[in-house]
C-alpha cells in the first residue's frame, strides 16, 4: 500500500484487525472515544488500551508487521515489563505517517482494570463499525487526568462535550469514586462549577 490508500479510518482498521488477529483485548480512548459519547473532532492518532498477555507479544508483533507497523516484540516486552512510567507502545503505519499509542494493561493499575471491564461496544458508523470503546464515566475519568498532566485544553472540551451529550445517564458517583482515588477531587469540583454556571 502506498501512503494515498490509507485514510485514517482505514489505519484505526488494520489496527484493530492485528488486536482481534494475535487476540489482544482491546478498547479506544482518546478522540475516537470522544466521537460516540461527546462530539467528533479531528485527530490523527488513535489511543487504545490492550491487555497484553506475555504468549500474546510475538503474535502481536508479527500481526502489526503484517500491517506494515514495525513493533519488534522485544520493545512490547520492555514497556510491560516497566512499570515506573505509562509510556504507550507506538505502532506507527510507515506509509501514512498515522500512529496508534498502545497503553498497555499492567497488574496492580486498578483503574485501567476497572475501565476494560467497563468497555463498551459501540457502532461508529458504517465506515469503522462496531468498535471497543472506553465507557463515558472512564473517558471523563482519563481525560481530568489527562488534562491535570498537560493542561491541554482539547480535554476539558471533550469532558464538556461528554457531560452535554451523555446528561444523568453518566454514573457520577463512580467518576467521583476514582478522581477521589486519583486526587483530582479539586480539579474535578471546579471543572464542575465552570460546566453548571453555563447550563
Amino acid at each position: 500500500m502506498n501512503e494515498e490508500q490509507v485514510g485514517f479510518i482505514d489505519f484505526v482498521k488494520l489496527v484493530i484487525s492485528a488486536l482481534e488477529a494475535a487476540d489482544i483485548k482491546y478498547m479506544i480512548g482518546g478522540a475516537i472515544a470522544s466521537w460516540a459519547w461527546g462530539e467528533p473532532r479531528s485527530t490523527m492518532d488513535v489511543d487504545l488500551v490492550v491487555d497484553i498477555p506475555i504468549e500474546s507479544i510475538n503474535g502481536l508483533s508479527h500481526e502489526l508487521k503484517l500491517r506494515d507497523m514495525l513493533v519488534p516484540a522485544e520493545i512490547i516486552l520492555d514497556n510491560i515489563l516497566e512499570n515506573r512510567v505509562d509510556h504507550p507502545i507506538n505502532a506507527i503505519h510507515i506509509y501514512s505517517g498515522f500512529k496508534a499509542d498502545l497503553y498497555p494493561f499492567r497488574v496492580g493499575d486498578e483503574l485501567r482494570a476497572s475501565a476494560l471491564a467497563r468497555k463498551r461496544l459501540a457502532d461508529l458508523g458504517p465506515e469503522l463499525g462496531e468498535v471497543y470503546l472506553h465507557s463515558p464515566e472512564d473517558l471523563v475519568i482519563y481525560k481530568l487526568w489527562c488534562f491535570s498532566l498537560s493542561r491541554q485544553t482539547k480535554h476539558l472540551r471533550d469532558m464538556t462535550a461528554i457531560l452535554h451529550s451523555q446528561g444523568e445517564d453518566l454514573d457520577y458517583q463512580y467518576i467521583k469514586q476514582w478522581v477521589g482515588n486519583k486526587g483530582l477531587d479539586i480539579l474535578w469540583d471546579e471543572f464542575l462549577k465552570e460546566f453548571r454556571s453555563r447550563q
